[in-house]
């Protein structure tokens, strides 16, 4: 059982309800947040869990294995940084930094102290992208070549009327950093770690300062090409990804916010081997019936991990890969240059990405 302590009581409240669907594996014992109110409603959700405004209570607690990293995102790095050091293990919501040497500071952080730090890339944990996964351990799938994604979301004056969003300092970035790094991490996890990425955005929907639209190209060490579109003006919210492989095209539905959650098309290329594809996903679809999706998924696979048992964790270098590819879309994006990954250490763009005028 993991002692887990939750700071920020916005979408930590979708964290304690994960939590509370494995309840022989998490008690969730305390909240955290500013605002004392509601973490105490929050609270109230998990037995015997109290609240608390100050995040220092919450990780001197020796009631806690774990702190949940909920808070607004120029806070994550220094806040996993303080917990890590304490003896916790760290789960954090993304972004897990608010710079690439701020991402590699946090994985080095875990490696000395023997401490787990898992990102939140919920969106792998879903029926859909099971069955791809259990496609491509089969062989059936294939070398990648070509997928396309969309993050067509509608934000407006509400969404920013939040005081931390839409400013470089606090928020650390827009569309890029804050709603694709879900979408692009499943690129990684299907392609392969980006290779190289060429990138525009811009300010076109909100009086913000950071960006609200980006047209994004990238190849994977796989030999993938993929394309990304992301607006904060589109009239829904909408996120779709097709992944195109040797042997087989996978497309999503729209789900925004678990893009898994919705049944996948499979088609394979020569349509003599369909029934075979439909075999194997009948034989999938088996083995995942149990298997818990969204955060709940992600967080068993944590706790797995923890207690030494066969788990598929997303890793710290999975949370630094993904800040290094925020850092290469906007140098691209300053620069009008093809952007090569790794990132260059040396790169003024590793240390910060914040314009000089906003800092």
């Amino acid at each position: 059982m993991h002692g887990v302590a939750i700071l920020g009581a916005g979408i930590g409240r979708d964290h304690v309800l994960a939590y509370g669907s494995l309840p022989e594996r998490f008690a969730v014992r305390m909240v955290c947040d500013r605002d004392l109110d509601r973490a105490e409603e929050l609270a109230t959700l998990s037995p015997g869990c109290s609240a608390v405004a100050e995040i220092d209570a919450a990780i001197a607690d020796p009631q806690i294995d774990i702190v949940d990293i909920c808070l607004p995102p120029h806070l994550h790095g220094p806040v996993a940084l303080k917990a890590m050091a304490a003896g916790k293990h760290v789960i954090c919501e993304k972004p897990v930094a608010g710079s690439v040497h701020e991402a590699d500071e946090v994985l080095a952080a875990a490696e000395r102290a023997g401490r787990l730090f898992a990102p939140v890339f919920q969106y792998r944990f879903g029926r859909g992208l099971y069955q791809l996964a259990g496609l491509q351990s089969r062989g059936l799938a294939g070398r990648p070549l070509v997928a396309t994604l969309e993050t067509h979301w509608n934000r407006g004056a509400e969404y920013y009327a939040v005081p931390w969003r839409g400013l470089w300092q606090s928020e650390r970035g827009g569309a890029v950093l804050g709603h694709a790094i879900h979408i692009h991490d499943l690129v990684t996890r299907f392609f392969g770690p980006v290779s190289d990425v060429t990138a525009l955005v811009d300010t076109r929907v909100n009086d913000i300062e950071v960006e609200d639209c980006a047209a994004i190209t990238m190849t994977t060490g796989s030999g993938g090409l993929v394309t990304s579109s992301v607006t904060l003006g589109g009239a829904g919210d909408t996120s779709r990804l097709r992944f195109v492989f040797e042997a087989l095209t996978a497309e999503s539905g729209r789900n925004p916010y678990a893009p898994g959650a919705d049944p996948w098309t499979f088609s394979a290329r020569d349509p003599q081997d369909q029934d075979a594809l439909d075999a194997a996903l009948s034989d999938i679809d088996g083995e995942i019936a149990e298997r818990p999706t969204g955060f709940a998924g992600l967080f068993l696979e944590i706790s797995k991990h923890l207690n030494g048992e066969t788990a598929d964790p997303v890793s710290a270098l999975d949370g630094v890969r993904s800040i290094e590819l925020v850092a290469a879309i906007y140098h691209s994006a300053r620069t009008g240059r093809r952007v090569a990954l790794p990132l260059d250490r040396t790169l003024p763009i590793c240390a910060d990405w914040v314009p000089e005028d906003k800092r």
